[in-house]
């Protein structure tokens, strides 16, 4: 098998990939454009979502009660 055969085979094959992701890259910023004109700015990413400190504790308080109850049945169990 020739080496350099295979590999202008794959060359030529990673350009016509190249050249399909550069078509789809090209119709994105095309909708991009269109949506929102965000020539000097990147499309913004998903904010992240914050939990207050009530919530966080609110949380915190009913995952210790439910591991409570496991524990109080796996003690009855254990009797």
């Amino acid at each position: 098998m020739n080496i350099l055969a295979a590999i202008k085979r794959e060359e030529r094959k990673l350009e016509k990939q190249l050249g399909k992701l550069q078509e789809q890259l090209e119709g994105v910023r095309a909708a991009g454009k269109a949506l929102g004109n965000s020539d000097g700015r990147e499309l913004s990413g998903i904010k992240k979502r914050v939990l207050s400190e009530a919530g966080r504790a609110k949380i915190a308080k009913a995952a210790k009660k439910r591991w409570a109850k496991v524990r109080a049945q796996a003690k009855k169990a254990m009797k």
